[in-house]
């Protein structure tokens, strides 16, 4: 099992992506595009089969559109997914795999999907959490970073939308958190802003938090746009449901915290290996839960702290689900729908105890999985759902082909287009992502690459030691084997049993062939 063959380099191919072509296309007649990313939203909606949540919004639009039941992203955590679903490239060939990774660290001039549309003629625009909040790029869009008034001034332009609060007693503590965190370390994470408390339920209207004011820039914006004589691209980061849970009271009010099912599995999976699991420090970065962030073999979290936790995050789902109705009733009223298409995705999925653990950062099903809705004008069958296996590398060629302007070689991705007019053809026979697990993280302190591969029964992952300097595999370590047909929840890790030791060659063998060879024939 030697991966060193699949960590990809700056190849004749990855050179062509970094060359803007250099002549502008005739676009009037291209569709307008927008796309949308909610932040850490996992596939669970009430068209993914959630009966317990609330998504009206969501749920109708899927009507319109298609829904991907099997989407999945190269790496679960902001940055490193935003980076290669952005460039149509992955992660070890943008070489990005942590948030302070910027996608222009290695390659400057790589040409991100807005920037390529732009070349189409297309004028770009983008609104919320797009790349990693600190982790810019002005340079994809004609309009890069639009925001509300109310968080354009100085105090508010460097701070992470996450640590906006509207109680008063919030904001003032957490001024004084942020001073004692400078105290202790002058270059603290986001400013010492991220974050304050971990919920906030507060008798305020939509628009006074962040995701509801920048709904109303959105359809502010568009309605300037679509009287252009030129199509739009437009992308719209929500930035809910990630951690700090923040949401008007009538959206926790739609759910009683004790009847909302906690996670069936709050234990590791059997026979993994520790260090696949992430400790759940991001839950740290909110200061009244400093003091219970930890790994999950250490045991679960305390049970008012998980319901709070759980009840928060199907809250922060149901505000942006209103969030995104608004901005679909604005579309329909414009009559925007018959020349604009729209891709809705979370950037990865999230734990809610399963496993025992929360946050994301790992290659797990519920950490990789994500829900992903296709509109296009003229669909033949809308409201359809498909199974095949696809992944957010797939979204820049798709969004290419349906726009009508052509496809770059270089991508990495494959355009799922004729899965919008036949969702059960024959498709891709595996997905791939990936995690770079470091030592400060890691339950023994080692660094670790593991390389994951999805084909529609088997979730099989490889372990290497990982060469941080030269960003490379290097020895073998351990493998990882999961059959969804009898254990969809991933609790049993059977890549050690005598009987599965053909299988797991034969997976390994398809693994290192790579992305190229599991494309659809």
């Amino acid at each position: 099992m030697n991966m060193k063959k699949h960590t990809i380099h700056l190849t004749l191919a990855l050179a062509l992506a970094l060359i803007i072509p250099g002549c502008k296309k005739e676009a009037t007649k291209h569709p307008n595009v927008i796309f949308i990313s909610f932040d850490d939203l996992r596939p669970e909606l009430g068209c993914y089969g959630n009966e317990e949540i609330k998504t009206p919004n969501l749920d109708r639009f899927a009507e319109k559109g298609m829904v991907f039941l099997n989407t999945y992203c190269q790496v679960a955590v902001c940055q490193p997914s935003r980076a290669s679903y952005m460039t149509g490239l992955r992660p070890d060939s943008v070489g990005s795999w942590h948030l302070g990774d910027h996608h222009r660290g290695v390659h400057p001039d790589i040409v991100t999907m807005p920037q390529y549309f732009h070349d189409f003629g297309y004028y770009t625009v983008s609104i919320g959490k797009i790349f990693h909040n600190h982790v810019p790029d002005s340079i994809s869009f004609d309009k890069p970073d639009l925001r509300p008034d109310k968080y354009k001034t100085p105090e508010m332009i460097d701070r992470d939308a996450e640590s906006f609060y509207y109680d008063d007693e919030i904001n003032e503590e957490l001024a004084k958190v942020r001073e004692e965190r400078l105290t202790k370390n002058p270059n603290a994470y986001a400013g010492g802003w991220a974050y304050g408390r971990a919920v906030e339920c507060s008798e305020a209207p939509d628009s006074a938090f962040y995701d509801g004011a920048q709904t109303i820039l959105a359809l502010e914006t568009i309605e300037r746009l679509k009287n252009k004589n030129q199509p739009f691209f437009l992308a719209l980061g929500y930035f809910r449901p990630h951690l700090p849970f923040v949401a008007p009271k009538k959206y926790w009010d739609l759910y009683d915290r004790d009847s909302i099912p906690e996670a069936n599995n709050p234990f590791l999976p059997v026979d993994a290996p520790g260090f696949a699991m992430n400790s759940t420090y991001e839950l740290s970065g909110c200061y009244d839960l400093e003091n219970i962030a930890r790994h999950p073999a250490m045991g679960p979290l305390p049970d008012s702290i998980r319901k709070t936790l759980k009840h928060g995050y199907y809250a922060s789902v149901s505000y942006v689900d209103a969030c995104f109705g608004k901005l679909i009733n604005g579309l329909e009223e414009m009559r925007l729908l018959d020349n604009t298409v729209i891709v809705i995705i979370g950037d990865h999925g999230w734990k809610l105890g399963e496993h025992g653990s929360w946050c994301k950062q790992t290659n797990y099903e519920n950490d990789t999985q994500v829900p992903m809705i296709v509109y296009a004008p003229g669909i033949k069958r809308p409201g359809q759902k498909s199974e095949r296996l696809t992944e957010l590398v797939d979204i820049f060629p798709t969004l290419c082909e349906l726009a009508g302007i052509e496809i770059p070689d270089y991508l990495q991705g494959t355009s799922f287009v004729p899965l919008l007019n036949d969702p059960g053809r024959e498709w891709k026979s595996a997905i791939f992502s990936q995690f770079h697990r470091r030592p400060r993280v890691a339950i023994d302190g080692q660094r670790y690459m593991g390389y994951g591969m999805r084909t529609e029964r088997y979730h099989y992952i490889e372990w290497y030691h990982w060469d941080n300097k030269n960003k490379v595999p290097l020895d073998s370590v351990t493998c990882e084997l999961y059959d969804h047909s009898v254990d969809p929840e991933e609790n049993y890790n059977i890549a050690a049993r005598e009987e599965n030791s053909e299988l797991v060659k034969q997976l390994s063998e398809k693994l290192n062939s790579g992305w190229r060879e599991a494309r659809p024939r």
